[in-house]
């Protein structure tokens, strides 16, 4: 899917041999955060989490990156692993720009989408400004110097203030990302497409969940793709931030399962 393409190698997590949940990461970290995921999901789907090149423990690929890229280097992956289609994609933040681009370039092969702490538009002209000052950030002080800036807006203020481990866990994993995927990164969020208008053509069920306090994209954004998707449940989840996958574990698990058994459901119907 990926023509002319330098190789690289793409680490993944993948949990057992059931109907498959796609899980994709947010900048800057890797399928790490998805650990409380990995551990309760196995029990409903077969759940894969790649690390997006640059990041975990794929290869550090020079870039710049694109959308479509990121989201061609997930499809290669289902396709040589032969997932059987459709599947449910589901991603937070830049994840979730991503899983938007799959879904418009591969619609057949997507069963459900979850959209976490994510917007369907594009950056404004001083997002993108702050996307470049944030990439010759790294540059000039390395990746380290990103995560140092970004930690504190990650979670809800009283996460970061009072669960010093949940700090430690994502600040290792924000610190890890390599420079190649830090900057390279940084130019696909700058320069991807409005994915609004994608919106109302979207056919799948939609699960859009958010955090109440999420600190870098507000939670009117869920609100907006909630109102434009035809086939969607929104839920916001009270004290959490940026990451309500890793503040509340419990409530996003349990609304995530909730959201597949009712399309498994609609599925075993249909059939």
């Amino acid at each position: 899917m990926n023509e002319n393409e330098e190789d690289f190698v793409m680490a993944f997590q993948d949990s057992c041999d059931r109907p498959t949940l796609l899980l994709i990461h947010g900048f800057p970290l890797s399928s790490q955060m998805w650990t409380p995921q990995l551990e309760d999901l196995g029990e409903y789907v077969r759940v894969i989490a790649p690390d997006l090149r640059g990041f975990g423990q794929s290869d550090s690929v020079p870039g710049p990156y694109t959308i479509a890229q990121l989201a061609d280097d997930c499809a290669d992956l289902l396709g040589h692993l032969n997932v059987a289609s459709p599947f449910v994609v589901c991603g937070l933040s830049m994840g979730g720009y991503i899983a938007l681009e799959f879904y418009r370039r591969y619609p057949e092969l997507v069963a459900g989408l979850i959209l976490v702490s994510t917007r369907a538009g594009a950056d404004s002209e001083e997002a993108k400004a702050n996307r470049d000052k944030t990439a010759e950030l790294a540059k000039n002080e390395g990746a380290t110097a990103v995560s140092a800036q970004m930690l504190p807006k990650m979670m809800a203020p009283e996460f970061y203030e009072s669960d010093e481990e949940l700090v430690e866990f994502v600040e290792e994993i924000m610190s890890a990302a390599s420079l190649n995927g830090v900057v390279g990164a940084l130019a696909a969020m700058r320069d991807r497409i409005d994915s609004t208008p994608t919106l109302d053509d979207i056919a799948a069920p939609v699960l859009i969940i958010h955090g109440a306090d999420d600190q870098l994209i507000p939670p009117s954004e869920a609100e907006l793709m909630y109102k434009a998707i035809p086939d969607a449940d929104l839920v916001i989840i009270p004290d959490a931030g940026h990451l309500p996958n890793l503040e509340q574990p419990d409530i996003f698990n349990d609304a995530v399962i909730d959201f597949l058994e009712e399309l498994f459901e609609e599925e075993e119907e249909e059939e």
